[in-house]
């Protein structure tokens, strides 16, 4: 294998971490140049479409929220994250890893999901310096 088909490899397993899948529409918010490029790369290639930003009026399968310490009020955040996502669609929280510049508590997390109308299913290990959090809207228990 080549350098550059290894990196490939590389970018599409870290995408398949998402669950990210081909035709999905996957929307970046919170982008910056700290970003990891191999897991957007990776999000690109598997999905088979470009990122779409915040500015994007159409429906989006999966939000990926790039998240820091001093970036404001997560709640807020959160809610305009799923402004725009389909009823079965995902937030992933991309924030820095423990020990990181900006890490966000996962307490801070915990506490402002919820309010946001959401909840945590999992916490991944998204990049070298990034960790994900899933994010979901709970399931309505049907009578």
């Amino acid at each position: 294998m080549t350098a550059t088909a290894d990196g490939a490899e590389v970018q599409r397993s870290l995408a398949a971490k998402l669950g990210i899948a081909s035709g999905q529409v996957v929307q970046e918010i919170g982008y910056d140049q700290d970003c990891d490029e191999a897991l957007r790369a990776g999000v690109v290639a598997v999905s088979g479409s470009a990122l779409v930003d915040e500015d994007y009026d159409d429906v989006v399968d999966v939000t990926l929220l790039w998240w820091r310490d001093d970036d404001g009020d997560l709640v807020d955040a959160l809610v305009d994250a799923i402004a725009i996502l389909t009823d079965q669609g995902v937030v992933w929280l991309l924030t820095p890893k423990p020990g990181r510049d900006g890490h966000v508590e996962s307490s801070d997390i915990s506490d402002a999901a919820p309010t946001a109308g959401l909840q945590a299913t999992s916490t991944i290990s998204a990049a070298s310096d990034w960790q994900g959090t899933r994010l979901v809207a709970p399931r309505v228990s049907r009578r």
